[in-house]
């Protein structure tokens, strides 16, 4: 008797053992579907953490995981104006682990470099677009002008003694002021600094007169009127401040923005990109990710623009675009 209960038990435990044992095998190409190999995706951020580039590839990678089912972590390999992380994912084995979030540099890059190492439009497999930052161009509050028409006047009479601040060489503020002073034909004083904090912060004492930066950093300025914004350097006005009159209204022939894109290696299989694509696409559809986007002062792109094609497009036009406008300014950065 105790050996029939025994082998009950015995038979019983084997059936438990064995049906525990198909349920995890069943799990395991159920992960693996969701993203080739069920590895972790790492997202190069050319950036140091915390800047807009890195909080843009923070909230998209939160989304883009529960779409691929595996983890999306943040390596921030910043350096040289964003080229050390470019490389850096160039060089990768193409297996989508390794994938990049970039932002207007990616096209910069070329004219700012004389000697880049990769090139944007070869060396990469194009995901797609994410999001848009607009530009602001903010003065310290004594400065004179009322209004960018004013400003325009005010620039031309007083370019020597007027100053232009920017957070250094290949920097988005550096590149708002280029076009800035290509638009107005008129070369201001321009000041480098180490950052955009310090550049602020000089700003608001005075030492100063301009700068043209981000919504993403200077949103909490202008929010507390510490500093007067002329105009959104946009033909439209920002729709997370609509007050701020866009410089297409002030007759000022200007629009530069910072868009943030999303690339894999050179030779990634067309399914992956393919996959990374589609996870994209739904991740800036996301109500919340567009709402997180406009705290920001900054706009998800639209689905269609969340892919390859045009993100290879765009890339290409940005390119044509930039590389005459700092060429001729005769500034780089290497």
């Amino acid at each position: 008797m105790k050996l029939r209960i025994n082998t009950r038990r015995t038979a019983l435990a084997a059936l438990t053992t064995l049906l525990a044992a198909t349920l995890a095998c069943m799990a395991v190409p159920a992960a693996a579907e969701d993203f080739p190999g069920g590895r972790a995706v790492t997202a190069v951020v050319p950036f140091a953490a915390g800047g807009p580039t890195d909080k843009v590839a923070r909230e998209i990678g939160l989304l883009m995981s529960k779409q691929l089912g595996v983890p999306v972590l943040i390596d921030n390999s910043a350096g040289a104006g964003g080229t050390i992380g470019a490389r850096k994912v160039a060089l990768a084995k193409p297996d989508g682990h390794t994938i990049l979030i970039h932002h207007i540099g990616m096209a910069t890059a070329v004219g700012l470099y004389r000697n880049l190492g990769f090139d944007p439009l070869k060396d990469f497999e194009m995901v797609g677009e994410i999001a848009d930052v607009p530009m602001v161009l903010l003065a310290n509050k004594s400065l004179p002008p009322a209004d960018m028409k004013a400003l325009v006047s005010y620039a031309k009479a007083n370019a020597a003694s007027l100053s232009l601040a920017n957070a250094g060489i290949g920097s988005a503020s550096h590149l708002c002021g280029l076009l800035l002073q290509s638009a107005l034909q008129t070369e201001l004083t321009t000041i480098p600094y180490k950052g955009t904090a310090p550049a602020l912060v000089d700003l608001m004492g005075g030492q100063v007169n301009l700068l043209c930066d981000q919504t993403t950093n200077v949103a909490g300025q202008i929010k507390a009127g510490s500093l007067k914004p002329y105009a959104a350097m946009q033909p439209q006005r920002i729709d997370a401040f609509k007050d701020i009159p866009s410089a297409a209204e002030s007759g000022l022939p200007v629009e530069v923005k910072i868009w943030h894109a999303m690339y894999a290696p050179k030779g990634t299989p067309q399914a992956i990109v393919d996959r990374l694509s589609a996870a994209l696409q739904s991740a800036v559809e996301d109500q919340g990710f567009r709402s997180k986007m406009a705290d920001l002062g900054a706009q998800a792109v639209p689905a269609a623009r969340a892919r390859p094609e045009s993100l290879r497009t765009h890339l290409g036009n940005e390119i044509t675009k930039w590389t005459p406008i700092i060429r001729k300014a005769g500034v780089y950065a290497d």
